[in-house]
Formats: C-alpha cells, sequence, structure tokens
C-alpha cells in the first residue's frame, strides 16, 4: 500500500511528536483504517518532511513520532501569480494547476473584463476553497511547499503588491515586440530569482491596463501567436519559467548552484 501523505498545519522544525487534528483523525482511522505503529509522512508547507509512526489515537487526534527527514526541498526561484478572476468554476483549475507547478503564491484580482466577479462578503469563503484546493496539491504532487492564495485585490492594490526586484510580467495577446523566451533568454535576468506574473481575464487586459502596469515597472509580453484559453494560459506560462528558470530546469536536476 502506498504510504500517505498528510499535512501539518504546524511548522515541524526542530520537533520530535506531531499532534494531527480531527479531519486528520477521521481520514487516518476511519477512511484509511490505520493503527498505531503505521507509517506515514507528515509535511509541515515549509519544506520539511518527515517519516513518522502513528503512537496513537485519541478522541479528538492523533499523535505522531517524527523519526527520519526527507531530504529538504529546495526552490531555485519565487513565482507568484497574479490571476484576474475568470468565470465561475475555472479560477478552481487555475489553482490547482499552478500550485501542482510550483507557484509559491496566488493573488486573484477584478480587472476591467472580468466577468465573474467575487462580491466583498463571499471573498473570504472563495479563498479559503481555493487554499484547500492548494493544499491538496500539494499533498498529492508530494511538494513540500503549500502555495498561498491571497486575498481578493483591486487592480490597483494588486500592482502596488509586486515586490520592486522582481522581474514583473504581463501577459497581453496584443504584444508583439516581445515574448516570454526573449525575457527568460535576457542575460540582464539570468540573476533574478523572483517572478511575478499577471494572467488576465477571458477578455483579456484592456489597454489601459496594459500602460498602467508598464509606468510601475511591468514588462508587456506574449506566448507567441497561439492565443490560450485563460485556464490554460497560466499553467504554460509557470511550466516554462519553471523549464528554464526552476523545478524543472537542468540546474536544479544536477544539483547546481
Amino acid at each position: 500500500m502506498t504510504i500517505p501523505r498528510i499535512y501539518s498545519p504546524g511548522s515541524l522544525e526542530n520537533k520530535n511528536t506531531c499532534t494531527l487534528a480531527d479531519d486528520n483523525l477521521r481520514y487516518l482511522k476511519n477512511v484509511l483504517r490505520l493503527k498505531p505503529a503505521d507509517k506515514i509522512y507528515v509535511f509541515d508547507g515549509f519544506g520539511r518532511e518527515f517519516e513518522a509512526t502513528i503512537k496513537n489515537f485519541s478522541a479528538t487526534s492523533v499523535l505522531l513520532e517524527l523519526g527520519e527527514a526527507l531530504p529538504p526541498a529546495r526552490r531555485e526561484i519565487n513565482i507568484t501569480l497574479a490571476q484576474a478572476i475568470p468565470k465561475a468554476g475555472k479560477m478552481d483549475v487555475i489553482v490547482k494547476s499552478s500550485s501542482e507547478l510550483g507557484v509559491d503564491s496566488i493573488i486573484p484580482f477584478e480587472a476591467a473584463r472580468s466577468v465573474g466577479h467575487i462580491v466583498q462578503e463571499k471573498s473570504s469563503a472563495k479563498v479559503a476553497r481555493w487554499q484547500k484546493i492548494a493544499l491538496e496539491a500539494a499533498r498529492s504532487s508530494h511538494s513540500a511547499y503549500i502555495t498561498r492564495v491571497e486575498r481578493v485585490l483591486t487592480f490597483d492594490n494588486m500592482i502596488s503588491s509586486a515586490p520592486e526586484k522582481s522581474l514583473k510580467l504581463i501577459f497581453w495577446e496584443e504584444e508583439s515586440q516581445k515574448t516570454i523566451r526573449d525575457v527568460l533568454t535576457d542575460g540582464g535576468h539570468r540573476t533574478l530569482k523572483e517572478f511575478f506574473i499577471m494572467v488576465g481575464p477571458e477578455g483579456g487586459f484592456s489597454r489601459d491596463e496594459v500602460e498602467k502596469t508598464k509606468a510601475a515597472g511591468f514588462t508587456s509580453v506574449s506566448l507567441g501567436r497561439h492565443i490560450l484559453k485563460v485556464e490554460t494560459a497560466a499553467a504554460a506560462i509557470i511550466t516554462i519559467i519553471q523549464y528554464e528558470r526552476g523545478i524543472f530546469s537542468k540546474k536544479t536536476q544536477e544539483g547546481k548552484p
């Protein structure tokens, strides 16, 4: 049987034991029918993962004894995806695929042409749902990190949240001068480790939005002649960046600095 892999909400740094709460109790005991002395893997979402042994089940929790630490996961780069809110259901797909591909954080935001809008009182529930999807994606893809889903922002607040020293890219289908390949092969960007990428809604970005981002230090790029669906675009962009600089790159596979 495949050894189960469970998320611990608390940090596992410098710990010998770990207590899992009621939801994991039901899953391990009633669904998987595990018993004391059975083995599982436990990870904390911060790059730490351990082999663990179930010590006992109480009425409300599971006590684990932490064993050997798995080799620490290392990420060469940091990627933030700022995603304009699409039609209902598509954001679930985007969060899942982006999390599996190693995005560090996702910022949902309202764009001028966003078809899907979230009323303020429902945004917290939506973000909680997306965070749960990101957690499951980390568990199933064996990632030691969990993608953070931030609160829904306005367009202007999203722009101002981009770190000054990051490579800030807005993907615009009308861009004809520069592609993502041009940017990633630019020698001036070779040492950058932080990427902040913007992907628009179904109708794309307005020209005013693109100009506003350029004034804030963003570079407008395209994926070439192909126009991708909104739920495909982010996954394609992230995969390209990870292949060139991140988890799929040759340097990472060879363990080079």
